[in-house]
C-alpha cells in the first residue's frame, strides 16, 4: 500500500492561502485537493512529471472542475505547487519530499528483481526465475526520481553562466524570443537590500532563477524589479499586516501574477485604505472582506 508524507507546517503555509485566494476557495479544501493529486501521482506519474499530462486530467486527479482546469494549472504554477523549468517542463514540487522516497523504493525493489531474474534466467537456461504477475504480459515498469530527471534535464538544457552569475540570452525556440541577460545576484541583492521587513532571499534555485528569466523575457527590466521590492517594502499589507499575519517573500513577489499586481497598485497601503469591495455571495470571500483582507 502506497503513502505519502505531509507536513504538518502546510495546513498554515501561505502558499496554501496565496493559491486558495487565487481559486476562490478555502485552504483546506485546497489542501485535500493537493494531497489527492500527490496520491493519483504515483501510480500515473512517479517521476512527478507533468509533461504530458492535459489540464483536464490535473483537474479530474484534484477533483476540480474541468471546465476551469486552466485557472486551476495557472494557480498552482503561479504560487509554486507545479514547476516549470527552464526547458518549459512541468513538474510537482519538491516530489522528493511526498512520493520520492516510495519512487525511490520502488526502483530499488524492481532493480534487485530483475537482477533476480537475470541470474534466473542464466543458471535455468533463459527461463525468468520470478515472472510478472500482471497476467497482460507487458515489461515491468521502471521507475525513476524526480530528482535524477531534473539533472537530467539541467544537463541537457543547461545555459552558460559567466563568473558574475549572468547568463547570456537563449537561443530562440518554443519557448518564444530570447531573453536578455539576467544578472540572478543583482536581483537577489536588490530584494534583500530593499526589502528589509520582508523574508531574506538567501540561495539562488534554478526555480527562482527560472522566474527571474521568464519575468525578463516578457519584457520585465531590472528597474521593474527594484520598484517591485520598493512597492512591496512599502505596503503594510505584504509586510504583516493583516488577520493572518502572513509576509509576501522573494518567490511570491517574483511570480508573473503577483508581480503585476504589486506593481498595479493592488498592494499599495493608501490604495488598500480607501478600496471598496464589490459584495459577494461566497461566505469565505466575505468573512476576508470584513476581515479587510480583500
Amino acid at each position: 500500500m502506497a503513502w505519502i508524507e505531509v507536513h504538518q507546517s502546510l495546513r498554515e503555509h501561505r502558499k496554501l492561502y496565496s493559491c486558495a485566494d487565487d481559486l476562490d476557495i478555502e485552504p483546506v479544501l485546497l489542501l485535500g485537493m493537493l494531497v489527492s493529486l500527490w496520491l493519483w501521482a504515483l501510480d500515473n506519474t512517479p517521476d512527478g512529471g507533468l509533461d504530458n499530462i492535459s489540464n483536464r486530467t490535473i483537474a479530474r486527479a484534484t477533483r476540480w472542475p474541468e471546465k476551469k482546469a486552466d485557472q486551476l494549472m495557472t494557480a498552482l504554477i503561479n504560487n509554486g505547487w507545479i514547476d516549470r523549468s527552464e526547458s518549459g517542463g512541468l513538474a510537482l514540487h519538491d516530489w522528493s519530499e511526498y512520493g520520492g522516497k516510495l519512487t525511490e523504493r520502488r526502483a530499488t525493489d524492481r532493480a534487485r528483481k530483475q537482477r533476480k531474474n537475470a541470474e534466473g534466467r542464466k543458471n535455468s537456461g533463459g527461463i525468468p526465475a520470478e515472472e510478472d504477475r500482471s497476467g497482460n504480459g507487458n515489461p515491468p515498469l521502471h521507475y525513476t526520481t524526480l530528482q535524477n530527471t531534473t539533472e537530467q534535464n539541467t544537463t541537457e538544457h543547461q545555459t552558460p553562466v559567466s563568473p558574475d552569475g549572468a547568463t547570456g540570452g537563449d537561443a530562440c525556440g518554443p519557448d518564444g524570443p530570447a531573453a536578455p541577460a539576467v544578472d540572478y545576484k543583482a536581483i537577489q541583492a536588490m530584494y534583500n537590500a530593499t526589502c528589509t521587513s520582508l523574508p531574506k532571499c538567501k540561495v539562488l534555485s534554478n526555480a527562482r532563477k527560472g522566474a527571474i528569466r521568464a519575468r525578463m523575457r516578457v519584457g520585465y527590466t531590472p528597474d521593474d524589479f527594484q520598484t517591485l521590492f520598493t512597492k512591496a517594502e512599502a505596503s503594510a499589507f505584504l509586510r504583516g499586516a493583516n488577520k493572518r499575519n502572513w509576509t509576501a517573500d522573494f518567490d511570491w513577489l517574483i511570480a508573473d501574477a503577483n508581480m503585476a499586481k504589486v506593481l498595479d497598485g493592488k498592494y499599495d497601503s493608501q490604495a488598500q485604505g480607501r478600496q471598496e469591495q464589490p459584495q459577494t455571495n461566497n461566505p469565505f470571500l466575505r468573512m476576508l472582506q470584513e476581515e479587510g483582507e480583500l
